[in-house]
Formats: structure tokens, C-alpha cells, sequence
């Protein structure tokens, strides 16, 4: 696992060459280390509105994902498996001992393949809105998902997602090819209740009562931990072991969940 130089950029943002990627990352705040993950076709930035609740109490360093942001795409899958070993890589680039990972959507599963694969460089783990199979999300959703490719580049010049790309990206003409990847990504069959059942560090889960996926799907990956088979008794002795949460969000839907404060502060809440 590669780990090379740091090259500083405008503002608070910098590079990390780390497996064979130039990694964008910014690092707000003080405290013990938080890495925030981003949802798809977004970028670190789109934290924003929360970022200064979760920077009050933690060093907070949030990264731009493969092909995302100001982090140029190379030549692999987008494959949330391998962004684990991008963010596994810049923990160990960054020195830094045993972050919290909160991650949101695709953030989320990155967060999740990180902790999995590499549980003893994470301390807590926090996956927002993050689906562990494909048929859980709604069929009208997993439609409109079958129709991201590059084709759909030139319908999306007046959205928040294509805007922010052609502000910040290394490359702006790579838009389609975003698109295609992450289509590709998201036409392809999983099933991660493996690596749910085998995580080793406490997590909680996160979802909308609107989420893209039923409240039933983030029972079904609390059930996963060990949570939701019994009563928890008076004194949290039939709480899942491990540490393990879930909270389900009122009054969100999947879009806007990663800027709510009331995520901020269930995160800050399960974290301390």
C-alpha cells in the first residue's frame, strides 16, 4: 500500500498520493480525528452546512472520493471496496491514530468496506444511508439509477452535482465518464451482510425516515450487528455487543440527510 507526498493547494485543502491516486482532502477544526465521506457525483464541500458543528469537537478531515471532486478519476471501477484501501492509506499517510469514519450514501459504504477491512485503524463507525444490497432501494429509484451513464451528462448541466463538478473537478470534460462508472457501479449485484455481521469497531446506523431504502432495510442491518432481536433491559444489558446503534432520522429524505444538523448531532452524540 503506497503512501507518498503531500502537495499543498489553495486554501485549507491538500493532495495525498496514496495507491496510485492523487487523494483531495481539507482538514477543519480540532480534536480527535474525523474522516467524513461523501455521497456520489458530490464532493467534501457538500458537508458544509454541518461541518462547523462537527469541527467544534473534532479535527475533521473530509475527502474528496475517486473521481469525485477536486480528485481526478484514474483508470479502475469506481468500487467502494477500493476507496476503502484509498481512505485505509491516507490514514496511514496522515499518521493518524484510529479516526472516526462517518460516511453518507456511497461515503457510507466506503466507510463501511474501510472499517471492515481495516478495523484497527477506525475507532467508530458511523454509515449514513448506505444500502447493503441493491434490491433494497425502491424499484422507481433502482430505474432511474439504471439510466445514469454518460448519455445523461447533457440533461444535467442545471444540477447542483454537474455545477459543482465543473467548478472544482482536475478535469471537467470527465463528467460522462463519471457518470458512466458510476452507473456501472450501481447496475451491479451485492450483497455486504457478510462484512456487516464481521465488523469489529462500534458503528451506528444511519438512514432518513424518506430514505432512499425502507426504514425496514436499516433495521434489517442493525439485526446484522445483533440489534433489534431483544429487549434492552433497564440497565442496557441486552443492547447489542459491540456498541452498536441505529437511528432513524424524522422528517429527512436521503438528499438532504448530510446537511441536517440533526445529523450532526447524532453523529457527535454516538461518537462522545
Amino acid at each position: 500500500m503506497k503512501t507518498d507526498t503531500t502537495t499543498a493547494v489553495k486554501g485549507t485543502g491538500q493532495y495525498a498520493e496514496v495507491n496510485g491516486i492523487k487523494l483531495y482532502y481539507e482538514t477543519h477544526g480540532a480534536g480527535r480525528p474525523l474522516i467524513l465521506l461523501h455521497g456520489g457525483l458530490m464532493s467534501g464541500e457538500t458537508f458544509g452546512p454541518v461541518l462547523p458543528l462537527l469541527a467544534e469537537r473534532h479535527q475533521v478531515v473530509t475527502v474528496d472520493l475517486q473521481g469525485h471532486g477536486r480528485t481526478a478519476d484514474i483508470d479502475r471501477p469506481i468500487d467502494v471496496r477500493l476507496m476503502a484501501g484509498d481512505i485505509a492509506a491516507l490514514i496511514d499517510h496522515l499518521k493518524l491514530d484510529k479516526p472516526d469514519l462517518v460516511g453518507y450514501s456511497l461515503g457510507g459504504g466506503v466507510a463501511l468496506h474501510t472499517a471492515a477491512q481495516y478495523p484497527a485503524k477506525i475507532r467508530r463507525l458511523v454509515a449514513a444511508s448506505a444500502n447493503i444490497r441493491p434490491d433494497a432501494i425502491y424499484p422507481e429509484m433502482r430505474a432511474q439509477q439504471g439510466q445514469v451513464n454518460a448519455a445523461a451528462a447533457e440533461f444535467m448541466k442545471d444540477t447542483p452535482m454537474y455545477q459543482l463538478y465543473q467548478r472544482v473537478a482536475p478535469r471537467p470534460e470527465d463528467f460522462p465518464r463519471l457518470l458512466d462508472k458510476i452507473g456501472a457501479s450501481m447496475a451491479k449485484d451485492f450483497d455486504f451482510a457478510d462484512e456487516v455481521r464481521g465488523l469489529q469497531v462500534p458503528t451506528l446506523i444511519v438512514a432518513a425516515d424518506a430514505d432512499m431504502a425502507p426504514p425496514s432495510h436499516y433495521v434489517e442491518v442493525f439485526k446484522l450487528l445483533g440489534g433489534g432481536l431483544r429487549d434492552g433491559g433497564w440497565m442496557g444489558e441486552g443492547r447489542p455487543k459491540g456498541g452498536h446503534a441505529l437511528a432513524i432520522l424524522p422528517g429527512l429524505t436521503h438528499y438532504n440527510l448530510g446537511i441536517s444538523p440533526l445529523f450532526a448531532a447524532t453523529t457527535l452524540a454516538f461518537l462522545e
